[in-house]
């Protein structure tokens, strides 16, 4: 019997994510070789084993993990997949870990334009690369249409906290400098804004970036700081309540102090949202001791992700728990808790 050479169908000949693009089998190899590795390759990813093998580093070792499944994967500022490197980079840095190594799951929807994969992959490269890490191992799978909205992304993180440095939300201390790194509310406000078309949506931004190099910065000029965190999910407010639950102390805020783009202001009146609960993911919240406070804030102004940072309130014996603003008006309000999602899908 005489063997008929069959014509394989490479994947230039498909526009979008077919459901064989997840099969294991030659399409899927073909969607590695030409949509993956060559924005991501590295030395430790070139190997295409079943697991990434790297040096270990002195120090503890900081793990950690996050799904991204941000709607829409394409707004002012970032795509999903830049966004996915920045958060994973970012919760890593706020321990103190110099993050190293990024894993990347995707879930893919079948009719996923290739084009946008190229450009959401293209954009993941190229955060990693301005974060110095490295996506060192990763998984594709593809559901049916409907199954999933067009791209969902996991990312792990493997970083190294240095001997001597420990940063924990439960350090926090009275008469403690608490700073912001920049302006609140940009990466909500653009999803929000960009989702419902509103006339904001064209002077609004996200924030979304590594901060991993300002971190580094940051903490060799105030080596005694206590604690970090991004505030992404639920905004400074929750944040700022989840730190002072775990220290058993107060928090007082100074609004004033607080920096907020005007678009962001005022979309935020008009939907009613507090943009102290909005999500940012470009930002970091510091405690630290007051003697150092001026350090810290010198260093990060000098960064571009910092220029607009500022000294926004301080740890207090009072009200253990709880956070509470001053106002321009001389009052002073509680800054609750969020009791749920006001934007949903934002990373």
């Amino acid at each position: 019997m005489t063997m008929q050479p069959s014509c394989p169908s490479p994947i230039l000949q498909h526009e979008t994510v077919q459901m064989a693009h997840g099969a294991g089998g030659r399409l899927s190899q073909e969607l590695t070789a030409r949509v993956f590795m060559p924005h991501l390759h590295n030395p430790v990813l070139a190997e295409l084993d079943d697991q990434a093998r790297f040096e270990a580093e002195p120090g503890r070792i900081a793990f950690t993990t996050d799904t991204y499944v941000v709607s829409p994967i394409f707004f002012p500022g970032g795509t999903i997949g830049d966004l996915a490197v920045n958060g994973t980079v970012n919760d890593l840095a706020v321990g103190g870990a110099v993050p190293r190594y990024l894993s990347a799951g995707f879930v893919l929807e079948e009719g996923l334009p290739l084009a946008d994969l190229e450009r959401i992959v293209e954009s993941m490269a190229e955060a990693a690369r301005k974060a110095g890490v490295v996506i060192a191992c990763g998984d594709t799978k593809v559901v049916q249409k409907g199954q999933c909205d067009r791209i969902f992304i996991n990312t792990s993180g493997i970083g190294f906290i240095p001997p001597g440095r420990d940063l924990s939300c439960r350090n926090l201390r009275p008469r403690d400098a608490v700073l912001l790194s920049g302006t609140i509310g940009d990466h909500g406000m653009a999803i929000l804004t960009t989702r419902e078309g509103l006339s904001f949506q064209s002077r609004i931004s996200s924030d979304s970036a590594s901060l991993n190099g300002m971190i580094t910065d940051l903490l060799e000029a105030a080596p005694n700081l206590h604690a970090m965190r991004d505030p992404t999910r639920g905004g400074v407010a929750a944040t700022l309540n989840e730190l002072a639950v775990s220290s058993s102390v107060g928090i007082e805020l100074d609004e004033s102090a607080i920096p907020v783009r005007e678009p962001v202001r005022g979309a935020a009146e008009l939907l009613g949202i507090d943009p102290l609960t909005v999500a940012n993911e470009g930002k970091v919240l510091v405690v630290l001791p007051a003697a150092e406070a001026g350090a810290a804030l010198a260093a990060m102004r000098a960064h571009e992700y910092g220029k607009e940072a500022a000294v926004i309130g301080k740890v207090v014996e009072e009200h253990p728990g709880m956070v509470v603003m001053k106002t321009p008006f001389g009052s002073r309000r509680i800054v609750e808790m969020p009791l749920g999602e006001q934007l949903p899908r934002i990373c």
